[in-house]
């Protein structure tokens, strides 16, 4: 993939800046015009007593207002003619590297790199509509007041140079807060995440008051952040003061001086329109442009480019030989210093096993879902597919449907089979699970499926039917069928078993448990694995579960 870069999308396209160029210079025009208009009105119209000459040039400055209107908007399409490919260039950089990257505990890490890409394409609109914005201003302003008194020039450059000059200064500081402040903010993020991910396990395992004290420091170190970089703003405010209104100051103070040397007061009012309603409004806008979107553009670009791919490609995916399941010593927590929801946990699948998973709410069943389908890496220990790291498998190895089912915009057929082999048969699947009357109802296999229509239950359906149609063969139903009545449920159990394979379902009824060949009942960090009966003879707490569970009626 080419280079992202500020400089390049730039250049992509000449044809916009030259059309952004010319546009420009009828948006300036007002900037221009501004003082002599005033001027004139004054020393040629009212002044003298011919208010219509007065009118005419103040009309002439609002038509000039309304061409500069016309051409702002003509300005804003051809900015987003090259801000647009800028922001497909980065989303190409973060999905290349989310793909080529290793998985990693942080899910959300995707989805804050598109959000950066939104706020980086944004504000690289704003610093090229503002930079431009100036450039041609002070063109204007400079232009204006030579061809109306240049005596003003000593009195209005020197404090706007300085003030812009400091502005500049604050610029590179400003950059490295803003930087620091989104550092802290992804740390707040990443650890609502896990949080967020682990929240029953968290409080089944007694860790909320830890918990709730590293995030409290998570938000103190982000709240530092940003009061360190809301103190730049004074600095900002003095570059403003110095260079947008300390020449009204000096101009006024320099009246009789320039009164001396012939400049009318007409003029004098001229001038310091000129600065006052051109040179200072530019001057704020840069500073808010550049202080604001420029120092975000450099800070999340800088972000974004480091989420990219990998300077070495990873490395392969690999297909083991088997689909047996093994951890060996597996020991997982939610950040640093927590204590473990899985604790040193021994357990062996092997292939072709059917194991029903229970336990507890928060017990830690949907994070050993997470180890065994390698979306979590154990802190320490293994999790193994077929003697390789889970989360090296082959994605085609295994499938993980959770609790709630994901289903994309587009058609039924495409939903259901692009986990699948071209000559899988689809009708057999539908049949399998039970799923005719959802193709019925939605109109067919190609008719287009809208997610936030369908229930919770048929948005699972879909994922059951896809995940059968997998060429899988370890399929692991983290309360997968939650949403369903116990015959659905009950149905598809029974036709993930038939399918053949290994098969672990995080149980959401008792039920899960009987039909399985084996149960592992999880409490914190407390496993115990056998078969039904074994359980209610050997654990109390399994006994429990099932003495005081009331079946649902199958029908």
């Amino acid at each position: 993939m080419k280079p992202v870069g500020f400089w390049r999308a730039l250049r992509r396209e000449p044809r916009l800046l030259v059309r952004i160029g010319l546009w420009s210079v009828l948006e300036a025009a007002p900037a221009f015009l501004i003082g002599h208009a005033v001027a004139r009105a004054i020393e040629d119209g009212f002044a003298p007593g011919r208010p219509m000459i007065g009118l005419g040039w103040l009309a002439a400055l609002g038509v000039t207002w309304l061409v500069a209107a016309v051409a702002a908007r003509q300005v804003v399409l051809a900015v987003a003619g090259v801000a647009e490919p800028f922001r497909d260039d980065l989303l190409t950089h973060v999905v290349e590297g989310a793909v080529r990257r290793e998985p990693s505990r942080d899910s959300a890490g995707v989805a804050r790199a598109g959000l950066q890409v939104e706020l980086a394409r944004d504000a690289f609109a704003a610093v090229v509509t503002t930079v431009r914005g100036f450039a041609f201003t002070l063109v204007s302003v400079v232009l204006g007041l030579l061809t109306l008194a240049p005596q003003t020039l000593p009195l209005v450059l020197p404090p706007f140079a300085a003030g812009l000059a400091l502005f500049l200064a604050s610029l590179p500081a400003l950059a490295r807060r803003q930087r620091a402040f989104l550092l802290a903010d992804e740390r707040l993020s990443e650890e609502m995440t896990a949080v967020a991910g682990g929240l029953r396990d968290i409080a089944a395992c007694g860790l909320s008051a830890r918990t709730a004290r590293r995030l409290g420091e998570e938000v103190g170190a982000q709240a530092a952040a940003a009061r360190a970089l809301a103190s730049m703003t004074a600095v900002r405010t003095a570059a403003l003061a110095v260079g947008g209104w300390l020449p009204v100051v000096l101009v006024l103070a320099g009246t009789p001086w320039l009164l001396g040397e012939g400049v009318g007061a007409g003029v004098i009012v001229g001038a310091l329109a000129y600065v006052t309603q051109s040179l200072a409004p530019a001057l704020g806008g840069l500073a808010q442009g550049l202080g604001v979107s420029g120092v975000t553009l450099a800070a999340t670009l800088a972000r974004i480019l480091d989420s990219g791919p990998p300077a070495t490609p990873p490395a392969p995916r690999i297909r083991p030989r088997t689909g047996e399941v093994c951890l060996r010593e597996a020991t997982f927590f939610y950040g640093p210093g927590s204590a473990p929801v899985v604790d040193r946990l021994d357990l062996t699948v092997r292939e072709g096993d059917h194991l029903a998973v229970v336990g507890p709410s928060g017990a830690g069943k949907s994070t050993l879902a997470g180890l065994v389908s390698g979306v979590l890496r154990p802190g320490s220990g293994e999790a193994l597919i077929g003697g390789v790291p889970a989360h090296r498998v082959d994605p085609a190895v295994r499938v993980l449907i959770p609790q709630e089912a994901y289903v994309f915009r587009g058609t039924l057929r495409e939903n259901l089979t692009y986990l699948s082999e071209p000559d899988a048969d689809l009708d057999a699947a539908v049949e399998a699970l039970g799923a005719q009357a959802l193709v019925a109802d939605l109109g067919g296999y190609d008719a287009d499926v809208d997610p936030a229509a369908l229930s919770a239950g048929r948005r699972q359906l879909v994922a059951l039917v896809r995940a059968y149609l997998a060429p899988a063969s370890l399929i692991i139903l983290d309360e997968a069928t939650c949403h369903l009545d116990p015959a659905a449920e009950a149905r598809a159990e029974q036709a993930f078993a038939r399918r053949g394979g290994t098969l672990i379902v995080v149980a959401h009824r008792l039920t899960s448990a009987l039909r399985a060949r084996r149960v592992l009942l999880m409490d914190g960090a407390e496993v115990t694995i056998g078969t039904h009966d074994e359980l209610v003879r050997l654990s109390p707490l399994y006994a429990d579960l099932a003495g005081h569970w009331h079946p649902e009626p199958v029908s």
